[in-house]
């Protein structure tokens, strides 16, 4: 799949370098599968930090002003963000900035499909907000996923509710078919920019 998206990929590279000042790959600490979620408290208990899962570090085409973020502090996207760049618009419309992603399931950090992984501080803030939602760290984090096609990026913690009962969904019926129905479902979500902001 990296092989066959490559030259897009290197297209996608050169237009973020001409229209925008700062890196083409934007690099974050996402929070992975959780190996010991079925192990006792104690053990739990002996971890200086619990994160929720193994930190990873992952790989999109930057689709924001350098800047877009004050002191590194999270900030949901927006409908109509001004801090997405001219081309980083259609980058995130297409799902195109998530291609990178390819390198992380290469390296093992994660699936093609499956639940979407977040960033530790937006993890820890979620996991007291919402009681299912470190069931989602059961299972290797995706590129694409139910939630995915079946909503748009998240705006408001109402939307990752109801984005965690579609992960729970999916690792109930999880199987070799139903992932290749996702992957069915991602490529209009590219192409027509279901869901996309």
């Amino acid at each position: 799949m990296l092989i066959c998206v490559s030259p897009l990929m290197l297209l996608t590279a050169v237009l973020i370098r001409l229209t925008s000042r700062g890196p083409v790959l934007y690099m974050q600490v996402r929070v992975g599968i959780d190996r010991r979620w079925n192990r006792t408290r104690a053990l739990n208990e002996r971890r200086r930090e619990d994160l929720g899962g193994i930190p990873f570090t992952i790989f999109k085409f930057r689709s924001m002003r350098v800047d877009a973020e004050v002191n590194g502090q999270a900030i949901w996207a927006r409908k109509d963000d001004d801090r997405v760049t001219p081309i980083g618009k259609l980058l995130r419309q297409t799902r195109i900035d998530e291609l990178p992603q390819l390198l992380n399931v290469i390296r093992g950090d994660m699936n093609i499909v499956g639940p979407r992984p977040e960033r530790p501080s937006i993890f820890v803030r979620l996991r007291e907000q919402i009681a299912e939602y470190p069931v989602r760290q059961r299972v290797k984090p995706g590129i694409t996923g139910l939630a995915q096609v079946s909503n748009p990026y998240d705006t408001c913690l109402d939307d990752v509710r109801r984005k965690v009962q579609f992960d729970i969904r999916y690792m109930k019926q999880q199987s070799i078919v139903e992932d290749v129905l996702i992957m069915l479902r991602t490529v209009p979500v590219m192409i027509f920019r279901i869901g996309g902001r």
